[in-house]
């Protein structure tokens, strides 16, 4: 716990690889939410929505693997590994959708879609929710009394 010079305890407080890690996966939310908005006006007869959807589901899956790297940067700097296991399933689910669209099977590729925005919903409030401090070491680091 952090204490002032007062001896009042202080909230803890963000880190810069937390706000990186809160900036990467708002843009990963504000992406994937485009997708089912291009395939649908595919549906409704704009062809041109398709090549749309494919160059965003790029930007989705280069955004996912930026994601997973700035989670490796949170748990290496900040001890926390939470955010690193939600962003390799959802990359990895990424990852099989992708090839699913490509290859054109629809029956995996829409609920898997649907799940892939459920899940990055949940984890943009989870990064959002709570502060992403420093966590002391197991062992080696002096904790407060």
């Amino acid at each position: 716990m952090v204490t002032s010079s007062l001896g009042s305890a202080a909230a803890p407080r963000t880190m810069p690889a937390g706000w990186t890690l809160r900036a990467v996966v708002t843009a990963h939310v504000a992406a994937v939410a485009g997708q089912p908005v291009f395939a649908g006006v595919y549906l409704t007869g704009d062809f041109d929505s398709l090549r749309l959807h494919a160059v965003g589901a790029d930007v989705v899956t280069s955004i996912g693997y930026l994601q997973v790297i700035v989670a490796i940067i949170v748990w290496v700097r900040l001890r926390q590994a939470w955010p690193f296991l939600p962003t390799v399933a959802v990359v990895a689910a990424e990852t099989v959708q992708y090839f699913a669209g490509v290859d054109g099977a629809l029956w995996l590729h829409i609920p898997l879609g649907v799940m892939i925005v459920a899940a990055l919903v949940v984890q943009f409030i989870a990064v959002w929710r709570l502060p992403l401090p420093r966590c002391p070491r197991a062992r080696g680091e002096a904790r407060d009394a």
